[in-house]
């Protein structure tokens, strides 16, 4: 049984159906697809280049919105083997991710963000994810870029599919299949993905099994967006930002346990369906960038959040590793400048700023308690109580999530509950990041 028909039957979730309505592009199953194709030359409208806004409602049309992103990465070790470095050759990756939100057609987005040369790809398809690597019989699609199958991204570009006429429903996955059958160079990824994907030898994009993906990761590869479009309508989609403790790290492999995910599923219980976007990146700074953790936050702020279709509210969880990195000689963990309140203060008061400029609504939520990791120390200790203090007071949020008291054990305000401690003393378990997006809804209905 799937971790989401356990929460059902557990009465954890109600999902609700919505009326998806029908597209100019299609009914399910409807359209033809056009056969295998050269790869669309990187001018084509298909890619955009890096420094542009993501696709959006008006670069593809109306209504768009985000059902699922990750935030790109370049190649890195990462925290556990990864294929990003070596890239692919005559492979077939097959990924899972979980729609937050519903429509009666779709668009993928794919990212060359850190790729120095064109991404050359042979083919990808779309379908509803079965068990595994398996899919559900009936429901594959082929993608199609500008009418054609195979396209060619551009180096630091990226590409957005044509519509797919496919029913989705909220908390549903699917798979998304690319084929590569010449050589790509190092990946751009997403690290921690809490999620299996799968790598086979050759063509299988095509496979309602999965017996031929016999190598598996949990990383995502190239693929960064799902966007639906034709579903019932709603308010705007929620984008957490942040680093490993909003990317889930702790949190149970394959179970859709982040807080993101259970922030939706918490929304959709409650009558209150939303499109709830998780761009965290574990390690991530507000003010350094990384090799290992990702740009710096006020770097990828707009791409990540602001340039996501259909996003209204973001919510910034950011800082811990600003703060703590200075407290260890972790190589990864470099550069590592010892920061003050004030240096993070004027980091997170730009994405105030950033956010509010666009439109959107901005959570803050005050940094977890993290006393005995690896992050804590003297230093760490007083700034990461400025800067909660700061957020909790100062009003320059729309509203406060106050993680720091409500993740808290009752015997020490400085420490994580035992409760909620995945092990490390610095990132929840399942059921911390569950208590975390009671505290996150609560601040969002503030917000409104």
């Amino acid at each position: 049984m799937s971790p989401l028909k356990r929460k059902i039957r557990a009465g954890l979730l109600v999902a609700p159906l919505l009326a998806l309505s029908a597209m100019a592009v299609g009914v399910e199953g409807a359209a033809a697809q056009p056969p295998e194709a050269a790869p669309t030359p990187a001018h084509a409208t298909a890619t955009t280049p890096a420094s542009s806004a993501a696709p959006t409602a008006a670069a593809g049309g109306r209504g768009w919105t985000a059902g699922w992103i990750a935030s790109p990465q370049r190649a890195s070790a990462g925290f556990e083997p990864n294929w990003s470095e070596e890239g692919f050759s005559q492979h077939s990756v097959r990924q899972v991710v979980r729609m937050t939100a519903g429509g009666s057609a779709l668009r993928v987005r794919l990212s060359n963000l850190y790729g120095t040369s064109p991404l050359r790809l042979t083919g990808a398809t779309v379908a509803r994810a079965g068990d595994g690597a398996s899919i559900r019989p009936g429901s594959l699609r082929h993608l199609t870029f500008g009418r054609t199958r195979s396209t060619l991204v551009p180096a630091h570009g990226q590409a957005a599919s044509d519509p797919v006429p496919l029913q989705v429903e909220p908390m549903e996955s699917l798979t998304v299949t690319l084929y590569f059958a010449g050589t790509t160079g190092p990946a751009t990824f997403h690290s921690q993905a809490y999620a299996t994907s799968y790598r086979a030898a050759g063509d299988h994009r095509d496979d309602q099994g999965g017996a031929a993906f016999t190598r598996t990761t949990h990383s995502w590869y190239y693929l960064t967006g799902v966007d639906v479009i034709g579903g019932a309508g709603g308010r705007g989609a929620v984008v957490a930002f942040g680093d490993s403790i909003t990317d889930g790290f702790g949190s149970t492999n394959d179970a859709g346990n982040r807080y993101p995910d259970e922030l939706a599923e918490l929304l959709a219980a409650a009558g209150d369906p939303r499109p709830v976007l998780n761009a965290g990146i574990g390690g991530n700074m507000v003010l350094n960038d990384s090799a290992w953790y990702g740009e710096r936050s006020t770097a990828r702020f707009r791409r990540d959040v602001l340039d996501q279709p259909g996003a209204s509210t973001v919510i910034v969880l950011e800082g811990v590793n600003d703060i703590g990195f200075s407290e260890s000689d972790t190589p990864t963990y470099k550069p590592n400048p010892v920061v003050s309140a004030r240096e993070m203060i004027d980091g997170h008061r730009r994405l105030i700023r950033e956010a509010h400029a666009r439109g959107l609504k901005v959570i803050g939520a005050t940094l977890l308690p993290f006393k005995g990791s690896d992050h804590w120390g003297e230093h760490a200790a007083a700034v990461s109580d400025e800067l909660n203090r700061w957020i909790r007071t100062s009003g320059e949020y729309d509203a406060v999530a106050d993680l720091d008291r409500a993740m808290a054990a009752p015997s020490d305000p400085d420490l994580l509950d035992p409760a909620y401690d995945s092990g490390d003393k610095l990132h929840p378990n399942d059921a911390g990041y569950r208590a975390m997006s009671q505290a996150v809804a609560t601040a969002l209905r503030l917000s409104e």
